[in-house]
């Protein structure tokens, strides 16, 4: 066959004959009879381990009595004849020598220790994999004893308010009872509230709960849907009354689904003109749980409310610096509701600007008078003289008041941006206009009392 081949298969195969270098079922050295081939088995099956442990006992053991073992027909046969049977004997137990020597001799496969793969049965037992601990069941008292209800109750008392009627609230907190109407509109798609009347408020009451501060209230109700506290709206003073009449209707523009989500918040308020205006009560009712397009009529207990006083309102400025000119230009654009200052007609609110340097005054500047209304709309631009190195020591005291003919003019409320900022909203307002030069930036700010913004700012003690 060749060179190559044979050499090939001598290295391959590990039953090749090493006498005549070819397979050894090919070769005719190496065939075996009948016998053997039984003892043997099949090529390449393993030697078995008996015929190995045979190997060595007939190795040690008298040839005569192997000789002895064969059948009469070969006893008698001529030494040559035994001699080349035992020769061909020989050489088959030395075959198998070798192969199991082979077997000894071969590289091992390399171990890999794999784990044995538990398959589930349907319906057994599944063992615990978390541990005992967290599997810990709690009861209801356990659960909420880290939680302290004060936090997240009406008032000291933590009732809760919806297992309570509306006698047992009214009989509690002796705090009146409020009628009001709602219905949605699905030919123009607004909500549309009511307020009807109040009855049996509570007088009004001093700061210090000593005596009451006069016989009689000066109600009046704040409407706003919840979330949203910012757009609300407002029914008028009414003089000196516990039982006010109101007769007042407003209506939300706003889509059916999502009306669906809101809850109405109706707060009384007492108007107070020499102080900050009081809350009597609220009234608070998820929308989704009464039909809005039947609408209904309803009389509710008035509940405390944690808000004790009323929102001052907002004020919408635009800021630009120009560093060429040095020029601060101020646009007072709007404010939404304003505290309310008269009892009549609401307010006549105005908005003044002061610029002071470090803690010294230098310029005062002020919009037009807007009558009657909460919600004034300025659109008015002012501009100040202010060199870039003296801008970081500059601040603006913006102060909204209530006109007042007969007498001093009705402080609402005041912000101040710049050095001496009242609050973190007004201080990012600030930063946000110098980072962005020759650009206006515009904002949102919550006006905040006289008092707060002397504590908190310098520049509010330098200014009336």
């Amino acid at each position: 066959q060749g060179l190559l081949a044979r050499l090939s298969d001598l290295l391959l195969c590990r039953w090749t004959c090493r006498n005549c270098c070819q397979k050894c079922f090919d070769c005719s050295c190496c065939q075996t009879n009948e016998d053997e081939v039984e003892i043997l088995g099949p090529f390449p099956a393993q030697t078995p381990a008996w015929l190995i442990s045979s190997q060595n006992e007939d190795k040690d053991g008298d040839s005569d009595n192997a000789i002895s073992e064969l059948p009469p027909t070969l006893q008698d046969v001529s030494p040559d004849r035994r001699r080349s049977s035992s020769d061909t004997s020989r050489s088959t137990y030395s075959l198998t020598r070798r192969i199991s020597s082979l077997e000894s001799r071969r590289p091992s496969s390399p171990l890999i220790d794999i784990k044995p793969i538990e398959f589930g049965i349907i319906g057994a037992k599944k063992e615990i994999v978390q541990p005992t601990i967290l599997r810990k069941t709690y009861t209801p008292d356990d659960y909420f004893r880290k939680f302290e209800p004060r936090l997240y109750s009406l008032d000291s008392n933590s009732d809760d308010m919806d297992s309570l009627t509306d006698e047992e609230i009214l009989s509690k907190y002796q705090l009146g009872m409020l009628h009001f109407s709602t219905q949605y509109d699905l030919l123009h798609n607004y909500l549309i509230v009511r307020v009807i009347e109040a009855k049996d408020l509570p007088p009004p009451i001093s700061y210090d709960g000593s005596r009451q501060d006069m016989a009689h209230s000066n109600p009046y109700v704040k409407i706003c849907l919840l979330p949203d506290q910012k757009n609300s709206k407002q029914t008028g003073v009414k003089r000196k009354t516990q039982n006010p009449v109101f007769e007042e209707r407003y209506t939300f523009e706003i889509p059916f689904l999502e009306a669906q989500r809101r809850t109405l918040l109706l707060t009384v308020v007492d108007f107070d003109k020499f102080s900050r205006h009081c809350v009597i009560g609220k009234v608070s009712m998820p929308l989704s749980d009464v039909d809005l397009v039947k609408g209904g009529h309803w009389w509710k207990a008035l509940v405390p409310s944690s808000q004790n006083e009323v929102e001052l309102g907002e004020l919408l400025l635009s800021l630009n610096y120009l560093p060429s000119a040095g020029r601060l230009n101020v646009d007072i654009i709007r404010a939404k509701q304003l505290l309310q200052t008269d009892m009549s007609q609401g307010s006549d609110p105005f908005v003044k600007i002061q610029l002071v340097h470090g803690l010294k005054l230098t310029k005062t500047k002020k919009t037009s008078c807007m009558r009657g209304t909460i919600d004034p709309f300025y659109n008015e631009s002012f501009s100040f003289k202010v060199p870039q190195e003296e801008l970081e020591n500059a601040s603006l005291v913006f102060t909204v008041y209530g006109h007042n003919v007969k007498s001093s003019n009705d402080f609402i409320g005041r912000i101040v941006i710049g050095q001496y900022s009242t609050g973190a909203p007004e201080s990012n307002h600030w930063r946000r206009m110098l980072n962005a030069h020759r650009t206006a930036v515009e904002q949102w700010h919550s006006l905040r009392s006289r008092e707060e913004c002397d504590r908190v700012s310098p520049a509010s003690l330098e200014v009336t």
